[in-house]
C-alpha cells in the first residue's frame, strides 16, 4: 500500500493499518490522530510535524524515523524501536513508551512520559 492509497483510505474513515512495511513513508504534516500502525515498519519514515494523537504504534519499527515536531500526544508506543531518531522536538505528552526501545540521546524526565494511555 503506498501513502497515496493509505491518506485516501484515513480520509474515508479507515484507521487500521496494522504490520504494513512504510519504510521510508513521507507522512509530513500529516494529519493521522486515532490510526492503528501498531507492528508497522516506519524505519526511515518522514513524519516531520505528523499528528499521530491517540495512535497505536506498539510494535512498530520507527529506527531512524525523523520525528521533528511529530504530535505522538496520548499515543500507545508500547515495545516500539525508536532507535536512531530524535526526541527532542517530539511531542510526547502523555506518551505511553512501556518497553519501547529509546534513542541514546533521549530528552529528560522521560519517565514522566510513561504513564498508561487513559
Amino acid at each position: 500500500m503506498n501513502t497515496k492509497e493509505i491518506l485516501s483510505r484515513y480520509a474515508a474513515g479507515q484507521r487500521d493499518f496494522r504490520n504494513l512495511n512504510l519504510m521510508a513513508v513521507n507522512f509530513r504534516n500529516v494529519n493521522l490522530s486515532g490510526i492503528n500502525l501498531s507492528g508497522a515498519n516506519l524505519t526511515k519514515a518522514n513524519l516531520t510535524k505528523a499528528n499521530l494523537r491517540d495512535a497505536n504504534l506498539t510494535d512498530a519499527i520507527l529506527t531512524g524515523a525523523t520525528l521533528t515536531d511529530t504530535n505522538f500526544t496520548q499515543a500507545n508506543l508500547t515495545n516500539a524501536n525508536l532507535s536512531g531518531t530524535n526526541l527532542d522536538e517530539a511531542m510526547l505528552r502523555q506518551t505511553y513508551l512501556k518497553g519501547a526501545i529509546l534513542p541514546e540521546k533521549t530528552p529528560t524526565p522521560i519517565s514522566s512520559l510513561n504513564s498508561p494511555p487513559a
